[in-house]
């Protein structure tokens, strides 16, 4: 196999060592093989072959198995996750302030919040409405007041054309298609202008 060439997938793997033993049982059923400074008889050539497909085959079977597992288990949290969430929110609730109890459950109470100092709060505030500014947000009441202004526009209104029927022909006559070909000038000569 050359370098250029990409690894085969697991399943074009064991199509092809499939089709390696199948062709060397037809091909050389009672022969000696000396590959690699090892002597190998067909029989022992396809039990190493076979025990290759064998592997692969096993290997298709659990990537097979590990996804269904996986698709089972995404199932499951969709259904439980909500309820462990719920039921984490009823046990810090219950035991908010017993670290042990919590502990239990393998959960930690939550944070205390520590509250800002009169001077964070004012770093706070500055910050905030500097944002404000910067990313030019504004409130609803201010929001309302902003308007467009557009001119010079020109409306033309639509208009549908009535689908008219096609013209009805007689039924003795063989419609246009029957009509006389326009008739073609001669050049002196015989050619056609």
């Amino acid at each position: 196999m050359s370098s250029t060439t990409s690894k085969p997938t697991r399943r074009t793997a064991l199509a092809q060592v499939q089709a390696l033993i199948a062709g060397t049982q037809k091909r050389f059923p009672n022969e000696s093989f000396t590959l690699g400074n090892t002597a190998y008889t067909t029989a022992t050539l396809t039990q190493a072959l076979q025990g290759l497909a064998g592997a692969l085959a096993a290997l298709s079977a659990a990537h097979a198995s590990a996804k269904d597992a996986g698709l089972a288990l995404l199932g499951i949290e969709a259904k439980v996750d909500p309820l462990i969430r719920d039921y984490k929110r009823f046990l810090l609730a219950t035991f908010s302030t017993a670290t042990q109890a919590l502990a239990d459950f393998g959960l930690q109470p939550p944070k205390v919040r520590k509250p800002l100092t009169g001077e964070q709060r004012a770093v706070a505030t500055v910050k905030s409405r500097a944002t404000r500014t910067a990313r030019g947000t504004t409130s609803r009441k201010q929001k309302l007041a902003v308007k467009g202004d557009v001119t010079g526009v020109q409306i033309t209104p639509v208009t549908l054309v009535p689908a008219s029927s096609p013209p009805a022909t007689p039924a003795g006559s063989a419609g246009p298609l029957a009509a006389d070909p326009a008739p073609t000038a001669h050049a002196p000569g015989g050619a056609t202008k």
